[in-house]
């Protein structure tokens, strides 16, 4: 059996690696390594396929949603409301732009942001939500976007890990995640579903507009060299990342259904188990693309399952150990542990399996079968 790998971008590469190499070679050709040719085909290629009418791309998934709450001209003091279960990146920014972040609990089922969560935290300061597509799976966006409506916010979409995904409406229709709100954005990191081999992230959004301003801002506020119209940072997708995503957003699709199959396995196998709560797979909208496939292990001891998997050459990983209400730099008296009770028992249950493109029946079939070894 082929070592398991939490992310094999190893057997990925190897299979596309001619044309990963001829678009890379295009960019050494030309030296173009800045807006290059590369960054402006992929950047009308994402449009494309997310039917969204403007992305911008920048250098990072965190610069991305630091970027679109900067185009929003949200102030300081203003409240957003984001889910308390989710990585860092979400909350730094908002820190970072001194705004005020508001931490709310999750749904038990689905893992994102709680819709019940978000009325009970909503405030006459509050300006934005931002939803985060958590593990893969797209948020109730059709609830929070009515909620935004009813109370004049903005929604700014987490989709770092959450690329293809589809959203339906109860009207039947469907929406990529991330191009559902006021702005969207998503990181290239190379273990996403999208990945490049660096640093690269990404911002869409439907609002003319906004588009303008937000492209001015990843570019040092210019939009004529040397003259700065707009306070901006410097984060611009770099050409050979953008050439790496060039080769690899035609097959995006493929491999969104290799890890939902992958996950179809897993479930299969975990069926009924006691102490084993599996992710749902819809069948019918494409809602979850498996970023992660992240299990609850109820009445068992999940430290010990993750052990007996390490020992047996196993990646397996927690997301996330520590609730951002509880880390110390967003420590604040306002939050109650009472007002986090789905959060604080999802870090004690979690526990995420390998889950990439290139898993194969064996692997999952010993990874199985290690999980029910240590559960029997």
């Amino acid at each position: 059996m082929k070592k398991i790998q939490m992310v094999d971008l190893k057997s990925q590469y190897d299979k596309i690696k001619d044309t990963v190499n001829v678009s890379i070679q295009e960019v050494l050709d030309t030296n173009t390594y800045i807006n290059g040719p590369q960054v402006h085909q992929f950047q009308k290629s994402l449009e494309d396929y997310l039917d969204v009418k403007h992305v911008i791309p920048c250098a990072n998934g965190t610069d991305a949603l630091q970027i679109a709450m900067m185009g929003l001209d949200l102030k300081p003091g203003d409240e957003v409301i984001t889910a308390d279960f989710t990585f860092a990146a979400t909350v730094e920014v908002i820190a970072l732009l001194q705004l005020t972040p508001v931490l709310v609990d999750v749904d038990i089922h689905n893992m994102n942001i709680s819709i019940e969560g978000i009325k009970r935290a909503i405030t006459p300061k509050t300006k934005a939500i931002v939803p985060v597509h958590l593990f893969g799976r797209a948020a109730n966006m059709e609830a929070i976007m009515a909620l935004a409506k009813e109370h004049n916010l903005f929604v700014i979409e987490d989709n770092a890990q959450a690329i293809g995904a589809n959203c339906k409406f109860s009207d039947g229709t469907k929406k990529k995640a991330g191009t559902i709100g006021h702005v969207g954005s998503t990181s290239f990191f190379p273990s996403k579903n999208l990945g490049c081999y660096g640093d690269g992230g990404a911002i869409f959004t439907n609002d003319d507009t906004l588009a303008h301003k937000l492209r001015g801002i990843v570019n040092h506020g210019m939009y004529e060299r040397y003259h700065h119209d707009v306070v901006g940072v410097n984060s611009r997708l770099d050409s050979v990342q953008a050439a790496v995503l060039n080769a690899k957003l035609p097959l995006l699709d493929a491999y969104n259904k290799a890890r939902q199959d992958a996950a179809r396995k897993y479930s299969a196998a975990f069926e009924g188990h006691k102490n084993i709560v599996s992710p749902s797979i819809c069948d019918i909208c494409d809602c979850h693309v498996f970023h992660q496939y992240t299990l609850r292990i109820v009445n068992a001891d999940r430290d010990g399952l993750m052990q007996h998997l390490l020992d047996k050459g196993i990646p397996c990983a927690i997301y996330y150990p520590i609730p951002l209400h509880a880390q110390k730099a967003y420590l604040d008296a306002r939050y109650k542990e009472e007002d986090f009770p789905v959060t604080n028992q999802l870090v004690k249950e979690v526990i995420s399996l390998p889950m990439h493109t290139e898993l194969d029946e064996e692997q999952i079939k010993f990874i199985t079968d290690s999980v029910l070894e240590f559960l029997k």
